[in-house]
C-alpha cells in the first residue's frame, strides 16, 4: 500500500520506514490487501476510494492539519469551512469529469470517510448532508422537494438541522417551541416563548433551518413535527427579522464545527413549509396525521445507522494509530538482559490493542446488517408497507448505542496504550475520542435508548407469550420461552451467541416480571415502565451485543468465508475468538446468573484469551494497514503508515506558534516585570 510522508520543507523526518514497523509487514501471514478489500466491500470499491481520496487529499499541507487545535475558535472554524469548500468544489470536479449524468462523487461522498483528512476538526456541513437533505427527501412531497429541498442538495443554500433545544432533547414531545396555524392567512406562526425553548447545536452557517417544533390547529397541539424556514438572507447572511441566531462557542470535540443557537419570535413562514408527505395541517386547519407515527423519526432512524458505522471506523483508526505506534516504541526489558523489546511484546499491551481491533470489525459488520435492514425498509415504505420499522428503530438504537458505548471506552484505552505521547493533541486521539464520546449522547441519548429498546423488548417478550410470529433479530425470545433450559456449555462460537442471547432473553424475562408485578399492584404503566428502567436498560443493552456476537460470526463463519483465502480466514477467525471470548468475560455476572458454567470453563477461556492474543501477535500491524487509512486521515504523529512517531512528534512540536520566537511575549510583558519588582 502507499504509504504518505510530511511534505513539510527542511523536516526532521525520514523518508524511510521504521525498520520495526517493515519487519512487522514482511513477517505478516495473510495480504493485508485482501484485508482492505474485505473491509471496503470488494475490490472494486477499495480501488474507487483509494481513487477519489488521492484525488481530494492532493495538495494538502499536512503539517496544517496537526496545528488545528493551536488556532482560535473563529480561526478554525474559518479553517474547517475553508476545507469542507474545497472538498465540495473537488467533488464537484470529479462528478463533472467521471460522472457528469449521475451522483455518486457530489454530493453522495461528501459526508464519506474520504472528507476526513480535509475536514479533521469536523465538517460544518456534514450534518446538511447526513441528516437535512436526506431527511428533505423522505419528507417533503415532490412538489416541496422541488421548491427547496433540489436548492439544499445542490448547496445553493446552506441548511441546518435545529432539534434539540436549551431545555429538552431525546424527549421531542416536551420541545417547547410553537408552530400555530393562522387559517386567516395560512400561515404558521412561530415562537420560542422562553430561554430553555432556544433550539441549541444546530451548526454550519444555515441561511435556512428544519425545525422540529410542536404544531397546533385548530388549537390543538398535534406533537413535534417538522418545518423549512429561512433564518438569514440569502446575499448579506444577516438574520431575517425575527430570528435570533449566534454561536455556542467551544466544544470537547467537532471543534471545526460551528453550532449555534435559534430563537424565533412571531416568525410567519406558509403553510406549504410544513413538510407534508407524511402529515399534514390543510387550509383549513384539519389536521391529517402520519400513517405511523416513526415515519416522523424516520431521518434519526437513519442517521443511527450512520453513528454505528462511522463509531465503527473511528475506533479502527485510533486502533491503527496505537498498533503502529506499539510497534516502533520500545521500551521494558522482558528479560533483564535483553534488548528493549517492542511494546507490542508485552501480553498487557496486547490486551489494550487487540480486543479493540476486534471490536471495531464486529460493528462495522454488525453496521452492514443494519444497512441492509435499512434498504430493505426504504423498499417496503415506498410500497406502504411499514411492518418492519419497530425492528429497525430497536436495531439502529441498540447498535447505536453500544458501539458509540464501546467505541468511546475503546479509543480511550487506546490512548493510554500510547502512554504519556498519547496525551499530545498531535497524536490526534483526543479528537477522535471526544468524536466517539459525542455520540453517546447526540441522535438520542444512549440511557433513553436503552429505554426504548426496553420498550420494544416487553411488547415483543408479550406477542412471543401468544405464539405471535416475530422478527428476526428478535426470534431468539421465542425459542427461549419453547426451551427455558439452555444445555450444556461448550464454549463454541455457535455456544456462546446462543449463550448471549439466553442471557439476554431471560434479562428480558425478569423486566417483563417485573413490570407486570408492578401493574398488577396498581402501578400506572408509565410509573411501572419507570421503576423497570434499570431492568430494561440491563435487557436491551445484552440484546445489543447478542446481536453483534450473531452478526459477527456469521460474518466471519458463513457461506462468504469460501470466497476468501484460508490465511486471510484465519485472521479473521482469530477476531472472532479474540471478541466472542472478551466479551463473554466481560458479561460474565450476567452469564452466570442463568448458565452454569464451572470454575474449569472460565479457566478454559482466559487461556483461550492468552493464546488468541499471541496468534494474533504477528498479524496485528497487517491488519491495521487493512483498516486502509492514510496519514492525512488519521492526522497523527505516532500513527503514520512510515512509523517515524519520534521525529513526527518532534516535527510537529517545532512547528508549533509557540516556537516561533526564542522568548514568548508574556516574558517581556508579565513574567520578567514581576520577577524584578522585589515584592
Amino acid at each position: 500500500m502507499a504509504s504518505s510522508t510530511s511534505v513539510i520543507p527542511n523536516s526532521v523526518i525520514p523518508t524511510t520506514v521504521n525498520p520495526d514497523l517493515q519487519k512487522e509487514r514482511d513477517a505478516a501471514s495473510f495480504s493485508s490487501e485482501e484485508f482492505a478489500a474485505w473491509w471496503a466491500g470488494g475490490e472494486e470499491v477499495l480501488k474507487f476510494n483509494r481513487g477519489v481520496r488521492e484525488y481530494m487529499e492532493k495538495d494538502v499541507d499536512y503539517s496544517e492539519m496537526l496545528q488545528l487545535q493551536n488556532k482560535t475558535h473563529e480561526e478554525i472554524i474559518e479553517f474547517s469551512t475553508r476545507g469542507a469548500i474545497d472538498g465540495a468544489k473537488k467533488l464537484r470536479r470529479l462528478q463533472e469529469e467521471r460522472n457528469p449524468s449521475g451522483d455518486v462523487y457530489w454530493p453522495n461522498m461528501y459526508d464519506n470517510q474520504v472528507m476526513w483528512g480535509l475536514v479533521p476538526g469536523g465538517n460544518p456541513f456534514g450534518v446538511m448532508y447526513v441528516m437535512l437533505v436526506k431527511a428533505l427527501q423522505a419528507q417533503c412531497t415532490p412538489e416541496q422537494y422541488e421548491d427547496f429541498g433540489k436548492r439544499v442538495e445542490r448547496f445553493e443554500i446552506c441548511g441546518t438541522y435545529a432539534q434539540t433545544e436549551l431545555g429538552h432533547g431525546t424527549y421531542l414531545r416536551g420541545l417547547e417551541t410553537r408552530a400555530d396555524f393562522d387559517r386567516k392567512t395560512d400561515e404558521f406562526v412561530l415562537n420560542t416563548p422562553k430561554i430553555s425553548s432556544y433550539k441549541w447545536w444546530p451548526g454550519g452557517s444555515p441561511t435556512t433551518a428544519w425545525l422540529w417544533l410542536s404544531c397546533t390547529s385548530t388549537n390543538k397541539c398535534k406533537g413535534p413535527h417538522m418545518f423549512f424556514i429561512q433564518v438569514r438572507d440569502e446575499d448579506t447572511h444577516e438574520p431575517l427579522p425575527g430570528v435570533h441566531i449566534g454561536d455556542i462557542g467551544k466544544k470537547m470535540g467537532f471543534i471545526g464545527v460551528n453550532n449555534g443557537f435559534l430563537g424565533l419570535k412571531d416568525v410567519r413562514i406558509p403553510r406549504t413549509r410544513m413538510l407534508m408527505r407524511h402529515a399534514q395541517v390543510k387550509a383549513d386547519g384539519s389536521y391529517v396525521s402520519s400513517p405511523t407515527n416513526v415515519l416522523t423519526y424516520f431521518a434519526m432512524v437513519r442517521t443511527r445507522c450512520v453513528v454505528a458505522r462511522g463509531n465503527a471506523i473511528m475506533l479502527a483508526a485510533a486502533a491503527t494509530i496505537a498498533t503502529r505506534y506499539s510497534a516502533v516504541r520500545r521500551q521494558s526489558p522482558i528479560n533483564p538482559n535483553e534488548r528493549e523489546p517492542q511494546i507490542m511484546d508485552h501480553v498487557t499491551q496486547q490486551m489494550k490493542l487487540f480486543p479493540e481491533i476486534a471490536t471495531s470489525v464486529a460493528y462495522r459488520k454488525a453496521s452492514d446488517y443494519l444497512w441492509n435492514l435499512y434498504d430493505v425498509t426504504i423498499k417496503d415504505i415506498e410500497n406502504g408497507k411499514y411492518e418492519r420499522l419497530p425492528e429497525l428503530h430497536s436495531l439502529s438504537c441498540a447498535l447505536k448505542v453500544t458501539c458509540s458505548m464501546d467505541s468511546a471506552a475503546g479509543v480511550e484505552k487506546l490512548r493510554l496504550a500510547c502512554g504519556g505521547h498519547g496525551y499530545l493533541t498531535s497524536s490526534n486521539m483526543s479528537s477522535i475520542y471526544v468524536s466517539a464520546t459525542a455520540a453517546c449522547t447526540y441522535e438520542g441519548e444512549n440511557t433513553v435508548l436503552l429505554l426504548q429498546i426496553g420498550r420494544f423488548l416487553m411488547k415483543t417478550w408479550r406477542a412471543a407469550l401468544t405464539g405471535a410470529p416475530l422478527p428476526p433479530t428478535v426470534s431468539y425470545l421465542a425459542e427461549v420461552q419453547k426451551n427455558p433450559e439452555f444445555g450444556k456449555w461448550t464454549g463454541s462460537w455457535e455456544n456462546m451467541v446462543k449463550a448471549m442471547q439466553y442471557a439476554a432473553a431471560n434479562r428480558t424475562q425478569l423486566a417483563f416480571k417485573s413490570l407486570s408485578n408492578r401493574l398488577t399492584r396498581g402501578e400506572t404503566e408509565a410509573n411501572a415502565a419507570n421503576h423497570t428502567g434499570i431492568e430494561f436498560t440491563q435487557a436491551a443493552e445484552l440484546h445489543g451485543r447478542a446481536f453483534v456476537f450473531s452478526a459477527f460470526t456469521e460474518a466471519v463463519t458463513g457461506p462468504k468465508s469460501k470466497t476468501r483465502s484460508a490465511n486471510f480466514n484465519r485472521v479473521l477467525e482469530n477476531l472472532l475468538e479474540l471478541y466472542l471470548v472478551k466479551e463473554t468475560l466481560n458479561q460474565m455476572g450476567h452469564l452466570l446468573r442463568f448458565i452454569n458454567l464451572t470454575d474449569t470453563d472460565l479457566s478454559r477461556l482466559q487461556d483461550r484469551l492468552e493464546t488468541v492474543l499471541t496468534k494474533l501477535r504477528p498479524d496485528a500491524v497487517a491488519i491495521v494497514d487493512g483498516f486502509d487509512f492514510s496519514d492525512l486521515q488519521l492526522n497523527s504523529t505516532l500513527g503514520s503508515y512510515d512509523g517515524n512517531a519520534y521525529e513526527r512528534i518532534f516535527d510537529a512540536a517545532l512547528k508549533n506558534p509557540m516556537n516561533q520566537k526564542s522568548v514568548p511575549k508574556s516574558f517581556h510583558e508579565i513574567l520578567r516585570p514581576f520577577m524584578k519588582s522585589n515584592i
